[in-house]
């Protein structure tokens, strides 16, 4: 009876203890939290340093600053928190990424908002409460589990570059494929690039990946979804295609085939770089191919190699590999139409 009466204050309280809850649906609303923040932020300190706009640097400046906070608030929004919890999840979220990255921000913030949750309006006093528990409990769980997240997301995140320049042909392919997987997936690549830090040949090969999936699934349904599902694919996500993906998983081979070729292509012919904030987001706002000139600098291999690397070979091998499939009927009439 007790654990019956737990359930469902529980579920009065909107705390769903899931998978889909804490590693979905939070992951991606961290990925938002990031782009409105570190991203765009990287993004106007690229622009300030090539044009010599000072307000660029500015921007740049207090967008970065603010990453703790939108972590924070992106998460606990995710978790569907009430007004108290929400606003104090951005102090939160600045402890946890300041002690612990995205991932310990990540964490903290999913403890605060539950503990938050739970005791949002069951006092008098819920205007200090409320926000004293989410608060407190945040940054103490940031102080604990912060640093030694740190400690192994960064040791992994080296172990996956040193790999990839020890082994670029074969990482290559390994990065690229699983990054790839991971954007189409209802979860974040960009949070999961930003989390291993992974810049260098290993973010190229995490973009190479990432356009594949994006590119290959705008041009392989361009004859169910035309020009505005090029669009929403190509510049957007290919995560569209989830729900189709799970009707038949068939479709998702071409694009994943055609990441398996341009990641060695990135990290051998190209050796295309990016930065950790960028690696994860292929060509989503065109993001993807921003961060490779920001990490290179320019030059005529670098250009060539967004060119190939982003655009042209994703949509060349996943038409070649999607017609094969079409042939054997794997690939059905109406199997890629989006409602759009």
């Amino acid at each position: 009876m007790e654990k019956t009466g737990v359930k469902e204050f529980l579920k009065r309280k909107n705390v769903n203890i899931t998978v889909q809850t804490y590693l979905i649906d939070a992951l991606g609303a961290m990925a938002f939290g990031l782009f409105a923040s570190l991203l765009i932020g990287t993004i106007f300190a690229t622009l300030g340093d090539k044009t010599g706009v000072a307000l660029f640097g500015t921007i740049a400046g207090y967008a970065k600053s603010a990453t703790g906070a939108a972590l924070g608030v992106s998460i606990a929004y995710a978790l569907k928190a009430p007004q108290l919890v929400l606003f104090s999840a951005a102090t939160v979220g600045i402890a946890g990424n300041e002690l612990g990255g995205p991932v310990g921000a990540l964490v903290a913030t999913v403890v605060a908002a539950e503990l938050g949750k739970i005791v949002s309006k069951e006092t008098r006093v819920d205007i200090i409460v409320t926000p004293g528990v989410t608060i407190i409990s945040g940054v103490l769980i940031a102080q604990f589990v912060g640093p030694g997240v740190a400690a192994f997301m960064a040791a992994f995140g080296n172990l996956v570059k040193t790999a990839t320049e020890m082994q670029p042909f074969f990482m290559g392919i390994l990065v690229s494929g699983l990054i790839g997987i991971a954007l189409t997936l209802p979860i974040s690549s960009a949070a999961i690039c930003i989390m291993l830090a992974l810049d260098g040949l290993a973010g190229g090969a995490a973009t190479a990946g990432c356009c594949a999936q994006m590119i290959g699934f705008a041009v392989l349904s361009f004859r169910e979804n035309g020009w505005g599902g090029l669009l929403a694919q190509g510049l957007g996500t290919s995560m569209l295609q989830m729900g189709n993906i799970v009707k038949n998983p068939k479709i998702w081979i071409a694009p994943t085939l055609a990441s398996l070729v341009t990641g060695p292509v990135a990290t051998v012919i190209f050796q295309m770089k990016n930065i950790e904030t960028a690696s994860g987001m292929g060509t989503c706002g065109l993001v993807g191919p921003i961060g490779v000139y920001t990490a290179m600098g320019g030059g005529a291999r670098m250009w060539i190699g967004i060119l190939l690397v982003c655009f042209l070979l994703p949509a060349v091998l996943t038409l070649v590999f999607g017609e094969f499939l079409r042939k054997a009927g794997w690939i059905r009439e109406g199997d890629l139409k989006l409602d759009l």
